[in-house]
């Protein structure tokens, strides 16, 4: 276990797209990173090549037992937990006809892992410490909708409804909970769209063209060291798509 004064974040789905980018972001604010993965093994050992001073952390965030095996891993990087970047999650889109009862579940089931996640960190290391600063990503479609994407945008509204409701249970506590929501963001999921998708989402953008995953991270940085009175919030990063 390693102790000492530097601060410790925990950035889940970690190795790729904005979870990569709030990585970067973070060990260059001088924090050491735990890099949450569950299949992207090699993503996250270059990535923490890259940045140097971290560990890693696998799991799969829908099965309850690997998330306890991951804070035990966690328990013995380091007596410490400053930061926790809730980022990880998974698209599985079909429209409502389409959409199977065991896709639901699966989608549910990333959200229930980030809010047992949460539950344990807290336990361990913020509520003992009194401080702390808990990171939720979610997204603008669980503020507008979208078609396709029903159980998707039910669960991303849900993040921001955890930020909400457990910043007033942390009532008197320095333990700030706040929720970062991109909008459509230049990653592997969104290269994947066709283009007439595209051209209609950049069309409803007044930037007119996709964020970059280290624009979302420049506010999660930000939140993570600075935004001292700022808790309960959700902070939308979306080019002017989405005002909140």
């Amino acid at each position: 276990m390693e102790k000492g004064a530097k601060k410790v974040a925990v950035v889940t789905g970690g190795a790729t797209g904005i979870g990569a980018a709030c990585v970067r972001e973070l060990a260059a604010k001088g924090f050491r990173v735990g890099i949450h993965y569950r299949s992207s093994a090699a993503a996250a050992r270059s990535l923490l090549a890259e940045i140097g001073d971290g560990f890693l952390l696998p799991a799969d965030l829908a099965d309850i037992a690997q998330i306890d095996a991951m804070v035990e891993t966690l328990k013995g990087q380091t007596d410490r937990c400053d930061l926790l970047v809730n980022n990880a999650g998974v698209s599985l889109d079909a429209d409502m006809q389409r959409m199977r009862i065991e896709q639901f579940d699966a989608q549910r089931a990333v959200v229930r892992g980030a809010w047992y996640l949460t539950k344990r960190v807290l336990r361990q290391y913020m509520l003992r410490a009194n401080s702390g600063r808990i990171i939720n990503i979610s997204s603008v479609v669980g503020h507008t909708g979208n078609g396709g994407q029903i159980p998707y945008t039910m669960e991303k509204a849900a993040m921001d409804a955890l930020t909400k409701s457990l910043a007033r249970e942390l009532r008197g506590r320095d333990i700030l909970v706040n929720s970062v929501a991109p909008g459509f963001i230049a990653t592997e999921m969104t290269a994947r769209l066709p283009e007439e998708v595209r051209t209609e989402i950049l069309a409803g953008i007044p930037l007119n063209r996709m964020g970059r995953p280290e624009e979302v991270a420049e506010v999660v940085g930000f939140l993570a060291t600075a935004g001292s009175y700022i808790t309960g919030t959700v902070i939308h990063v979306n080019g002017g798509l989405y005002g909140g």
